[in-house]
């Protein structure tokens, strides 16, 4: 698919001002799979693995077109490779093209334990693992359709994440995940040996126990360890209570990330903070909303990170969620219909719950403050 000249001016356009307020180092998602709605909610498009086996590639020269122009400006990528979750179509939809899960049922609303009860199925079915590894392995061993280098030699690649937040999701399910992604990361690894090989992972609380996040940071083929803090939706904060809440969700982040830098130290391998972020203030999203409790709890996470790098400790770096840039939430309805502006918000969350956007001065003036790079 060729990018309009539009969208071309909008990927430079923000991503000069990223490299202006010294953000270096960007998450993207490689691609999605299949069509929503998947547990009734819609999912991006368009995808490029679009039904079992069968991939647009022409779709991916978006994706080249991304890493020229992040190369110009000595930016990395980190490109996730699927999702745990069903805004990109994911593991849910795998299960779905390995008639495990009827469409039926991922068509609509799952209640929270059916979605676990579902998705804790993929580790172990052999259809789902190689769907996913066919797609892996046509992006990892792609050419860029514009500078004629494979993706394997290219600097700006950083590192591969095997998905977003993939999770056991049931205790049952530990040993297969384990042994996914270690299959996995290998997998990646013997089609690419210049680059690191990530989980994406949230960390404990994503994986069950502490034990497991040290499990699968250990294997080799692991090169860093993730974690990713959302203080909603771990409940340190209820509704709009953010103000009365922020000492509890400073301190609730601080313990996460310090416990997850002990066993990072005892393994010797980076940690990355690669995900953490926070609603406007009164939990609206209109982008006129002040960002004051958002700003506290970021300079928090900027703070232990600067004391980390200046002490040369195991905290390799952080990525805030997420950017919004120049788009704007339409107002109409709070979440993602055709036409409205893209975001960093996923379709299935309230678009501007998370974003932060070019206009949030304040914002931008602590993430220079605390450039990671200048603490080193």
């Amino acid at each position: 698919m060729s990018l309009s000249d539009e969208g071309k001016k909008r990927v430079e356009a923000e991503l000069d001002f990223l490299k202006a307020n010294h953000v270096t180092n960007l998450r993207v998602l490689a691609a999605a799979e299949g069509k929503g709605p998947i547990n009734g909610k819609m999912t991006v498009e368009p995808a490029y693995q679009v039904t079992k086996g069968q991939f647009n590639d022409s779709l991916l020269a978006g994706l080249d077109y991304l890493l020229v122009e992040m190369g110009k400006r000595n930016m990395k990528a980190v490109l996730f490779l699927s999702n745990n979750w069903e805004w990109s179509g994911g593991f849910l939809q795998y299960l779905n093209w390995a008639n495990i899960l009827p469409d039926s049922i991922m068509r609509r609303t799952l209640t929270w334990d059916e979605n676990r009860d579902w998705v804790s199925k993929f580790y172990s079915s052999k259809d789902c693992d190689e769907a996913y590894r066919k797609q892996v392995a046509r992006i990892v061993g792609r050419t860029n359709s514009i500078t004629g280098k494979a993706y394997k030699d290219d600097p700006t690649i950083f590192s591969w994440e095997l998905a977003n937040e993939p999770r056991p999701m049931r205790p049952a399910a530990i040993p297969a995940y384990l042994e996914w992604i270690k299959n996995s990361a290998d997998f990646i690894k013997g089609l690419d040996t210049n680059h690191m090989v990530t989980s994406g992972c949230e960390g404990r609380m994503g994986v069950e126990t502490i034990e497991v996040f040290e499990s699968m940071h250990r294997i080799t083929s692991i090169d860093y360890a993730t974690i990713h803090i959302w203080p909603k939706n771990w409940g340190w904060f209820k509704d709009t209570a953010i103000s009365a809440s922020i000492n509890k969700v400073v301190e609730s982040s601080t313990s996460y990330i310090n416990e997850h830098v002990l066993i990072c130290e005892k393994m010797r391998k980076p940690l990355v903070i690669e995900e953490f972020g926070m609603p406007r203030d009164g939990h609206v999203y209109n982008t006129t909303a002040t960002v004051d409790l958002r700003n506290q709890y970021y300079a928090s996470i900027f703070n232990l990170c600067a004391e980390s790098a200046k002490a040369k400790g195991i905290i390799g770096g952080y990525n805030f969620w997420a950017f919004g840039g120049i788009g704007k939430p339409s107002g109409k309805t709070e979440y993602f219909t055709k036409g409205d502006d893209l975001l960093g918000d996923p379709p299935q969350e309230e678009q501007g719950l998370n974003s932060v956007f070019s206009s949030d001065e304040t914002t931008w003036s602590l993430i220079k403050k605390f450039d990671y790079a200048t603490h080193k």
